[in-house]
């Protein structure tokens, strides 16, 4: 099993299923070396480590690498803390960040959406073959997050040259080779001195912005300092970009896979929540994220140490037959999904889901409004190459026009 689990291989990012289905089965406890770290793939398992803060903690990054935080130079963010301290921040943060404001930006979202598609048409119609993923998809949740955090037209041309950037390093998880290249560094830094002016403009003279709301919010006399809104800004643009980019590109895929699933959600818009739950299931954005043991745990015979690396393989965890039964590998965008490790679980549970399901939802909506038929050419794509997430370079489309 350690030759058949490499995070770091080609062959395993392009399609890790079956790795992970031989994980479950036969070993679901698992010892990797070189980087040193156990990684957990049965469904129920990770299930309740992402419910116990207090032996899997987040304290100490995300990824198997050793000093994380302490390589990337600043101080913990949000998804990066336990409770208490986690409790009170996220307490603090969802006061601005509601699901009521989110959803007022369905509008504007819709009106982006339209333009998108009617840029591929364009591209169609002149003979070029529109991209998916860079043309629809990934665009999309760069522009929302320029409208939440109330970044200017004006500066749009330099706030997505710093989210290809840390989408960049979310991808590689935050390691040091990535941090000195393609100017990482240089756009963490960019970022936080552009929005740490933002922010001292906000308490100045506050608008109807997600960050004047953050500079507002207090729960029992505590409010949000600076860095704790430059930190949520920084996991807001790392890790909610491609993330639901790749939702939207996957749900696409899959369903080009299965025409009469495409043809019964393009008849019926209700079917798109629950589709969207079942795209993230079966291809999820996020494969992996890391936890620290505080004391010894003992699972299936064996036991992790304290003070480990320990690797939640949620796109493993998302396919298991002993959760989802033996049609967990099919598509069935009217599965019944009780329970899901699309956007985790427990306290770090995905604070941005209600945004990124906005997102897609309204993506999916006038994308096959538009074009019932939409497809993908895969033999002419290229994914990402990530141990932590899924997604794409390019995604060819097909069946726009048609």
């Amino acid at each position: 099993m350690a030759d058949a689990y490499d995070p770091f291989d080609p062959g395993f990012q392009a399609d890790p299923y079956p790795v992970y289905r031989r994980l479950r089965d036969d070993d679901p406890v698992h010892r990797h070396d070189d980087p040193s770290f156990w990684a957990l793939s049965r469904f129920e398992d990770i299930w309740q480590a992402t419910r116990d803060a207090g032996t899997f903690s987040s304290a100490q990054g995300l990824t198997f690498y050793p000093d994380e935080i302490g390589t990337l130079g600043l101080a913990p963010t949000i998804v990066m803390l336990d409770p208490p301290r986690h409790t009170v921040l996220r307490r603090l943060v969802s006061h601005g960040f509601t699901p009521r404001r989110i959803a007022a930006m369905e509008d504007l979202i819709r009106e982006f959406v339209r333009g998108r598609i009617a840029l591929m048409e364009r591209k169609a119609a002149d003979g070029e073959t529109p991209d998916l993923h860079r043309d629809f998809s990934s665009p999309l949740p760069t522009f929302a997050l320029a409208n939440l955090l109330g970044v200017p037209e004006a500066d749009r041309s330099r706030f997505d040259p710093w989210v290809a950037a840390l989408t960049t390093l979310q991808d590689d998880g935050f390691d040091l080779a990535s941090l000195d290249a393609g100017g990482a560094a240089e756009a963490v830094a960019e970022m936080f001195a552009y929005f740490a002016d933002v922010i001292a403009a906000r308490r100045a003279d506050p608008s109807g912005d997600l960050i004047s709301a953050l500079t507002a919010a207090e729960v029992e006399g505590e409010r949000l300092t600076d860095w704790d809104i430059l930190g949520f800004c920084f996991v807001m643009v790392a890790g909610g970009n491609d993330t639901t980019g790749n939702l939207i590109s996957h749900g696409v895929m899959l369903l080009d896979g299965d025409h009469a699933q495409r043809e019964r959600l393009a008849a019926d818009r209700d079917l798109i929540p629950n589709a969207l739950m079942e795209f993230l299931r079966l291809e999820g954005s996020v494969q992996a994220l890391g936890r620290t043991t505080t004391r010894p745990v003992r699972l299936h015979d064996t036991e992790i140490p304290e003070g480990e690396k320990v690797m939640l393989l949620y796109g493993s965890a998302n396919r298991d037959e002993r959760e989802f039964g033996p049609s967990a590998a099919e598509l069935d965008i009217t599965r019944d999904i009780p329970r899901h490790l699309g956007f985790a679980s427990g306290v770090h549970f995905c604070i941005g889901s209600h945004l990124a399901k906005l997102q897609a939802r309204v993506a999916f909506e006038e994308l096959y409004a538009a074009h019932p038929n939409i497809g993908v050419d895969l033999e002419n794509a290229e994914r990402i190459r990530s141990p932590f997430t899924r997604g794409w370079e390019r995604l060819p489309a097909t069946g726009i026009g048609a």
